[in-house]
């Protein structure tokens, strides 16, 4: 017997539709580069994203076909996300940060008809035209006269495409499996491979990452993008949020540590998303400029692990939560969130950190697990690590164009490697091509990572593995110091002593004055492999003497 509910397909016009509807004049903030900050509201952008469907409906563009940005975080690129999927099209978030190869492969390879692009990148623009066939029209994210002043006089304008056209639209009811956003991944090992969101998928997930046990959105917050939009779709927040009636800011460009205070402050920010190394920004510029974040009560951090350290400054000297979220841009991204439970609250500060370091439990919807080399389930004791896997109606079940990728038994392999305790924590040991194998045993480099960020001296910190005639490989480490620190190497080794099995002792530490970080700010361990694989560790020659 079925039930006898409403067949009502769950689409993302439906959160701008309700946004628009029950929160008209809660305020979109945008900072716009030498001018002052760009405001509307749910109304203003339920009007532009139908003037841009309208027009869109009259270019041709048809259900399915792909329509790339070239974006920053801004009121347009948000009209784009609604505009675009609201017609059955497929907003496709291309990462202007990759290499020029790389955009070039990614843009062909979704065949996008049209690409928008925020005049910053115009010169990017024009090295893809002529390597790009597919594209049929590459449209700057300004009015005419902008346009003119930067130098894409020659180019077609938003701003002109919307004129005119009409600011209601019926949004077409379509299947709630329908695509509407495509994100290829940062191709660390061969070509970018791309996640095809469904309104379905992008609906539940909005609802998934608002609960008040994941990031708690409501209509009391005022939510800041700070995560790229083109990153994963900026977490999912630019539709959880509208979903919620939060008021939105959007930070544009710059995210360095005093811009950011600035924003939250003027717009009163209590919830805002980001890597690791956009914190490690802001609490630097905090610390240094004397002051405190006075609306700010609760920061989203992932993409890499969250340093102990930088949890224990926000939380401890600024009263700022932090929740410790894991996920990949297969994974719409929220999948798991670190958060204490009731048990733990007689617990010290410490004994909750703890557990909050770790990546969490599976929000509700989706389910993770630990499998062996041979695909066996291994036990939740929080000491068994194997290959962590994923899945849930938000978790992609194959890549776009590779149907080959889709595993028969309904579970997506990460790519990491994870314990998972009793209590449902996972922890992320490593990246599987990270992972450091010592002697025939594993090694953890976040581990040790965060250890070395948990000195009150040390900025950064990367950890790799670098071959070893007998151990087959060693870790190394290389750090950042704080401005003006003296910190040793021997200092650093020393601080390890007592935290660590003896045998996960790092060989070797070497001070950089910064590390290398992808288009989405996450560490390029592949970058640090290739510059310091032939380093020669002081246990090597001990090693070839037969006293190591």
């Amino acid at each position: 017997m079925l039930g006898l509910m409403m067949q009502t397909p769950l689409l993302l016009s439906s959160i701008l539709s309700h946004a628009a509807r029950s929160f008209p004049d809660v305020e979109i903030v945008s900072r716009v580069p030498d001018r002052p900050d760009h405001i509307t509201n749910y109304a203003g952008l339920m009007r532009r994203s139908s003037q841009l469907a309208n027009a869109l409906n009259s270019a041709g563009i048809k259900p399915g076909d792909r329509l790339a940005t070239l974006a920053m975080n801004g009121y347009r690129h948000l009209e784009l996300y609604y505009g675009i999927s609201g017609i059955g099209a497929v907003c496709h978030t291309v990462n202007p940060r990759l290499f020029v190869e790389q955009i070039v492969y990614i843009i062909n390879h979704a065949e996008d008809r049209l690409v928008f692009f925020d005049l910053g990148f115009i010169e990017l623009v024009k090295t893809l035209m002529p390597k790009c066939p597919s594209v049929e029209r590459w449209i700057c994210l300004a009015g005419a006269g902008e346009a003119r002043a930067a130098g894409a006089g020659d180019f077609p304008t938003y701003e002109d495409m919307l004129a005119g056209q009409a600011q209601s639209i019926d949004w077409p009811q379509l299947d709630e499996n329908t695509a509407c956003g495509l994100c290829y991944t940062s191709g660390t090992t061969g070509n970018p491979k791309g996640v095809l969101y469904a309104h379905r998928s992008a609906v539940l997930h909005s609802f998934a990452a608002a609960l008040p046990d994941a990031c708690r959105i409501s209509l009391n917050d005022t939510v800041a993008f700070v995560s790229p939009m083109f990153h994963a779709m900026s977490w999912g927040m630019p539709y959880c949020a509208p979903a919620m009636g939060a008021k939105l800011v959007m930070p544009g460009q710059k995210v360095d540590g005093e811009s950011l205070h600035r924003i939250f402050e003027d717009h009163g920010v209590t919830f805002a998303n980001g890597v690791p190394t956009v914190w490690l920004g802001y609490v630097q510029y905090l610390q240094s400029a004397g002051v405190r974040p006075t609306t700010l009560n609760r920061v989203l951090i992932g993409g890499t692990a969250c340093p102990r350290s930088l949890m224990q400054t926000l939380q401890d000297d600024f009263g700022v939560e932090v929740l410790h979220v894991w996920g990949m841009t297969e994974t719409s991204p929220v999948a798991t969130i670190s958060k204490v439970l009731p048990r733990h609250r007689s617990l010290s500060s410490e004994q909750r950190r703890n557990r909050q370091v770790k990546q969490g439990r599976a929000v509700f919807g989706v389910e993770i697990g630990i499998r062996d080399g041979d695909n066996n389930e291994l036990p939740h004791d929080g000491k068994a690590f194997g290959d962590l896997v994923i899945r849930g109606p938000w978790i992609a079940r194959s890549y776009y164009k590779m149907p080959e990728s889709e595993r028969a038994d309904g579970w997506f392999f990460t790519g990491d490697v994870a314990t998972i305790d009793e209590e449902g924590y996972m922890q992320i040991t490593d990246r599987s091509k990270d992972v450091i194998k010592s002697g025939g045993e594993w090694i953890s480099s976040i581990e040790l990572e965060n250890l070395a960020m948990a000195h009150p001296e040390i900025v950064e910190a990367a950890v790799i593995g670098v071959p070893h005639p007998k151990w087959d490989e060693r870790p190394l480490v290389i750090a950042v110091r704080r401005k003006g620190s003296s910190l040793t190497a021997a200092e650093l080794l020393a601080f390890y002593e007592g935290k660590i099995a003896k045998w996960w002792m790092p060989d070797d530490v070497l001070f950089v004055e910064e590390l290398p970080h992808g288009a989405t700010g996450k560490l390029l361990k592949t970058k640090l492999r290739e510059l310091y694989e032939d380093h020669a560790l002081p246990s090597v020659a001990l090693a070839r003497t037969g006293l190591a």
